[in-house]
Formats: C-alpha cells, structure tokens, sequence
C-alpha cells in the first residue's frame, strides 16, 4: 500500500479488532497503542463529516488532509526501518571478520640501530659478496694460518676504526685472512649496531654502506676500557 494513498477506514477497522483480540487474550498493551488508535479514530471521523457549505465559503483556502499527520509518522517509521536494516547488516557482516589483536614487542628485544634506506637483509645480502670475493681472490694452494680473534676484540677493532672518521663496510674486512674471521667481524658489527655504539647508513641510494660511530659509542668505549 502507497503510504500517501492510505484507506484509512479499513486500517482503522483492522487495528481496533487487533486491541479487542490482545484484550480478549488478557495481553497488556502500550499505551502508545491506545494513542495510535484514537489517532485513526481522529482522522476518520474528519473525513466522515460533511462540510458545511458556509464554512468552505468562510474558509476559501483548502483544509490539509487529516491524514497528513500519519503519513508524517509513517515516513519517519520507514526511515528508522531502512537505517535499522543499514545497521543490522553492517553487524552481520562485521562478525565475519576476524582480527589479530596488536602484538606488543618484548622489553628485552633490542633493534639494531639501522639507519633508514639500510636494513639487516642488505647488511646479510653485503656481507655474502664479502664472502663470494674472499673466496674469488684466495689462492687455491694458499695455505694461511691466521690467528682466530674473538668477537670482543673485533668490537674494540671496529670501534677503533670508526672513532674519529667514518668507514666503508667492505673496509672492515681487509685484515680478516680466513672465513671465521670475517664471520666473526660480521658478527661483532651486529652486536655493535645493537648497542648503537655504531650507526649503519647509505648515503644514496645504491652507494656504498658506510658505518660510524653510534650514539652509544663513547658509552661502549668506557666500558671496554674499564675492563682492560
């Protein structure tokens, strides 16, 4: 039925038999019920009454339909209808999502100290090619028995040679002679970028990965100092 064409007798008829059968059943109702139907009872009875010739001459201007006031109201019920079902399907279709709750980094995790443009994937990627052109340049009959030095002391090493300039990354391997000993200054810059006693940085984009001293250096160094 077209809100604005409504048959107001028939809907009266139908509500009021609607009240005696919840009467009939013993079921509470509303009040707003009760308002509702003295509203329809309202209505049609102004459309059942004849208009006097003498009023339409009095008053020229056209009387509103009585049943204006209920189209309003059934036009707001159909908008709280329509954003109802907007929100009930919004819910629905929100149950079938699932998400991860954000995960919290442990306090004992400490991050490399890596600038941004280099990541610990470059450094892993830069050092491979150290290992590859170690392996290139050895002599095949070269027998080389060079002294194993401690991830320490290729610390103080390290530190030693970032202290008052800056150094290229290949750099720091010219002395190691044997693969353990470039593994293990690779594994002592990591330790240092950990600390942030060094800072690792590319200054464009492919150029060479330079290391220098860190925020934390000067820290670090007092501490190897006093325990010498």
């Amino acid at each position: 039925m077209d809100i604005y064409d409504i048959q107001i007798e028939p809907i009266t008829e139908q509500y009021m038999d609607y009240l005696r059968q919840m009467k009939e059943h013993r079921l509470e109702v509303a009040g707003d019920y009760f308002v509702m139907a003295a509203t329809l009872m309202n209505i049609k009875s102004r459309l059942l009454l004849p208009q006097s010739p003498d009023v339409e001459e009095e008053q020229p201007e056209e009387e509103s339909d009585p049943r204006e006031e209920l189209v309003q109201q059934l036009l707001e019920y159909q908008r709280y209808q329509k954003a109802a079902a907007h929100l009930k399907d919004r819910a629905d279709f929100r149950q079938q999502e699932y998400t991860r709750p954000a995960m919290q980094v442990p306090r004992e995790m400490v991050a490399a100290h890596v600038q941004p443009g280099v990541t610990l994937g470059q450094l892993q990627k830069a050092f491979g090619q150290v290992l590859q052109r170690h392996q290139l340049t050895r002599p095949v009959t070269e027998t080389v028995a060079a002294e194993k030095v401690s991830i320490g002391q290729r610390m103080r090493l390290i530190m030693e040679s970032v202290h008052q300039t800056a150094t290229r990354f290949n750099d720091l391997f010219e002395d190691d002679q044997t693969r353990d000993n470039l593994v293990t200054t690779f594994l002592a810059l990591l330790e240092l970028t950990k600390h942030q006693a060094v800072t690792v940085y590319q200054e464009t984009l492919f150029g060479p990965i330079i290391v220098t001293e860190g925020p934390h250096g000067e820290e670090f160094r007092a501490k190897q100092l006093s325990t010498n």
